[in-house]
C-alpha cells in the first residue's frame, strides 16, 4: 500500500449524503492520506466545514468561488468569503484553517455573459493567495488564452498552485509550466480511452503533476459514468505509471511529495 494525496474532491456535496463515512473509509483504504477539498460558492462553505470538521486528519478545506457561480452579487460573495478567509488565516475560526485560494478561474464553456466579472472576480482572488502566501487551485474552460494573458501579470510574483483538470495539449502543458510555482491536476480524465491526455504528458515532468479526482465527476476507467470518489485517485497513478513507465509507488510518492509541499508545506 502507498500514500496519495486527492488535492481535489467535493466530498461534501449532496452526492454522498447517504453514504460519506463508507466513502472516506474507502478512502483511507486506498491509502489516501489527505483530501483537500476545493469550495464552490456560499451554499457550499458550511458543508465543505462539517466534512472537514468530521475527518480533520484527513480533510482540509479551501476558499473561493467558483467562476460558473460569478453572478451579479459577486463583490458582495466575495465580501462575505474575504472575511471567512481572513479569520481563518488569524486562526480565530472554528475550524481547520484554509490551505488555499479555490476553486476559482475561468469558464468560458457554458455561458459568456459573465466573463468579464469572472475575470474580475479571479484577479481579486489571486490578490487573497498573493496577500496570505496560499496556493491558488485554478478552474479553466475554454478559456486558455484569456488565463495564461492573466497570469503573464504575475509572471514575477511567488504566486503558485494548480491548474486543475488539465485536458489540454503538450504545447499548452509547456504554456502553463512558464509559471514555475504551477502544477498541473491529473485525474480520471487521463484514463479515458479516446484521451489525448497521456501523449501530452509524456512531454511533462512528473514532478510537475499531482493526482486529483475532482469527485464527484470525472470518474475514471472503468467507473466512467458513475459517481466519482476520492478512493478512485488510485486508478489515475496506474495510468500515469503506464505513461512515465514507472511503478505505481514511484508516481504516487511523487505526486504526494509535490502536493504536500504545494499545499501543507513540507515533504510527505
Amino acid at each position: 500500500m502507498y500514500s496519495l494525496i486527492d488535492t481535489h474532491s467535493h466530498l461534501f456535496a449532496p452526492e454522498f449524503d447517504a453514504d460519506r463515512a463508507e466513502v472516506m473509509q474507502r478512502a483511507r483504504e486506498a491509502g489516501i492520506t489527505r483530501i483537500v477539498m476545493p469550495n464552490i460558492d456560499l451554499e457550499s462553505i458550511a458543508p465543505m466545514l462539517q466534512a472537514c470538521a468530521a475527518y480533520p486528519s484527513l480533510c482540509y478545506p479551501t476558499m473561493g468561488l467558483h467562476p460558473t457561480e460569478v453572478k451579479d452579487d459577486y463583490r458582495q460573495v466575495l465580501g462575505t468569503m474575504k472575511e471567512l478567509l481572513d479569520r481563518s488565516v488569524r486562526g480565530d475560526a472554528s475550524h481547520a484553517p484554509f490551505v488555499a485560494i479555490g476553486e476559482v478561474g475561468l469558464d468560458l464553456y457554458w455561458d459568456t455573459t459573465y466573463e468579464r466579472e469572472q475575470l474580475l472576480a479571479l484577479e481579486e482572488q489571486i490578490g487573497w493567495a498573493l496577500e496570505h502566501d496560499l496556493p491558488i487551485i485554478i478552474h479553466s474552460r475554454e478559456a486558455f488564452a484569456e488565463l495564461y494573458d492573466l497570469f503573464a501579470h504575475y509572471r514575477e510574483t511567488p504566486l503558485r498552485g494548480v491548474f486543475h483538470s488539465f485536458t489540454g495539449t503538450a504545447a499548452e502543458a509547456h504554456a502553463l509550466l512558464e509559471f514555475p510555482g504551477f502544477v498541473l491536476g491529473i485525474n480520471g480524465v487521463a484514463t479515458f480511452k479516446k484521451s489525448t491526455l497521456p501523449e501530452a504528458l509524456r512531454e511533462v515532468p512528473l514532478t510537475r503533476l499531482v493526482v486529483e479526482t475532482d469527485s464527484p465527476y470525472l470518474a475514471p476507467t472503468p467507473y466512467r459514468g458513475k459517481r466519482n470518489e476520492s478512493a478512485y485517485v488510485e486508478r489515475v497513478v496506474t495510468r500515469l505509471a503506464e505513461v512515465y513507465q514507472l511503478s505505481p509507488e514511484e508516481v504516487a510518492e511523487q505526486t504526494s511529495r509535490t502536493a504536500s509541499a504545494l499545499f501543507f508545506g513540507h515533504e510527505s
